[in-house]
């Protein structure tokens, strides 16, 4: 995901760019013309006003490519050195298009004191423009229009549409950054999801087998019979956890409510904790499956961290409750396996709550969605 966003990212600026220079850089070569045909009254004047359009040109065209910073500076220097040219020799009040492009274009490259630069270009263009006066004294007002006025304004527009037209294309970049923070995040969140379901695979299997393992080598010598059925279901345990782990792997793993339920049950009396079960309703499918998981979470927690003698287990229609004496009198444990179950059953609009009180320790998952559907149809 994260070697294949940013070539996407880069691919969808570069067709923007493409389609800019494809619609724009003709009539941007055409208007150099029509400033050339219009200005140049022989053929030295073409000379003079030559490179100043074809430096705009240059230019525009590099900053579709986005490679503007390598031709920036020449560009920019050619073209300011046509614009006093112009005005001093050959009398061309357009000569000014030129640095007005390639500076506008060049303002996307400054990144201090932008301000101060830009009023600096436009300075310039009208500081030149007023230098007629030193050859063409007898009509003032004509030469404030034409050379200072009318260059300043058009440079000052050309270069504002130009920054909104560069911040179109940071928008587009921040767009597929963000796209691309959102998938990253998507892969995190599901690794965090198969690590969680690993770790109630494993983690449940591994302290169960424990369990089986040492219960056996109490009766090896007392119950041999009771000792090799426990070590069998200890095989058949460890078989089921390498199948769940290859499900797990392939995203085909499901859990049954039911089977949970009852495998937790067969735990705690194999670990000498009376258990209760009281099923008030059923649940759906993928209520059940959460619910599966934080039953699992919470027998392997129980069998691990508490010190239980009895067990209440209580499914009804808008979740699951198990509630155990085992709490210690100090602070609970921190049990990560629920934290991270907590997110995912949040994601799927149920609570998770975690209690302690008075020597019992409760664990809850609803769903209030599903209480408030049930009742609405024991309502009709």
């Amino acid at each position: 995901m994260t070697a294949t966003a940013p070539r996407f990212t880069e691919s969808t600026q570069g067709r923007l760019r493409r389609l800019n220079l494809a619609t724009s850089l003709p009539p941007v070569v055409f208007a150099a013309v029509i400033l050339l045909w219009t200005d140049a009254r022989t053929w030295w004047h073409l000379i003079i006003l030559a490179p100043g359009a074809a430096a705009a040109v240059v230019a525009f065209e590099r900053w579709t490519a986005n490679d503007l910073a390598r031709v920036a500076l020449p560009c920019l220097a050619v073209a300011a050195a046509v614009w006093p040219l112009g005005v001093l020799v050959s009398g061309s009040p357009n000569a000014y298009w030129g640095v007005c492009a390639v500076g506008s274009l060049a303002m996307r490259e400054v990144r201090r004191h932008r301000k101060l630069v830009l009023a600096g270009l436009f300075g310039y263009v009208a500081t030149v423009g007023a230098a007629r006066l030193l050859v063409q004294r007898d009509d003032v007002g004509h030469v404030l229009v034409t050379y200072v006025l009318v260059p300043t304004a058009l440079t000052i527009v050309v270069t504002v549409f130009t920054i909104v037209g560069e911040r179109f294309y940071d928008l587009i970049r921040e767009l597929e950054q963000t796209r691309e923070s959102a998938a990253e995040l998507a892969v995190v969140r599901e690794r965090v999801r198969f690590a969680s379901d690993l770790h109630d695979i494993q983690g449940h299997t591994l302290h169960v087998v424990k369990l089986k393992i040492a219960l056996a080598r109490r009766l090896l010598l007392s119950d041999s019979a009771r000792a090799e059925k426990e070590l069998g279901e200890t095989y058949a345990l460890v078989s089921d956890t390498i199948a769940q782990t290859k499900e797990l792997a392939y995203a085909q793993r499901r859990l049954n409510l039911t089977a949970e339920i009852e495998n937790a049950k067969n735990l705690f009396e194999a670990a000498g904790i009376r258990v209760r079960v009281t099923r008030e309703a059923e649940v759906d499918t993928r209520v059940g499956e959460l619910l599966g998981q934080v039953l699992r979470e919470t027998t392997t927690n129980i069998l691990r961290h508490a010190q239980a003698t009895q067990v209440q287990i209580t499914l009804a229609t808008s979740g699951i409750t198990i509630v155990n004496d085992g709490a210690a009198a100090t602070a609970h444990p921190e049990l990560r396996g629920l934290a991270a179950l907590r997110q995912r059953i949040a994601g799927d609009g149920g609570e998770l709550a975690v209690e302690q009180q008075q020597g019992r320790f409760r664990t809850a998952a609803t769903f209030p969605a599903v209480r408030a559907g049930a009742e609405r149809s024991d309502g009709r």
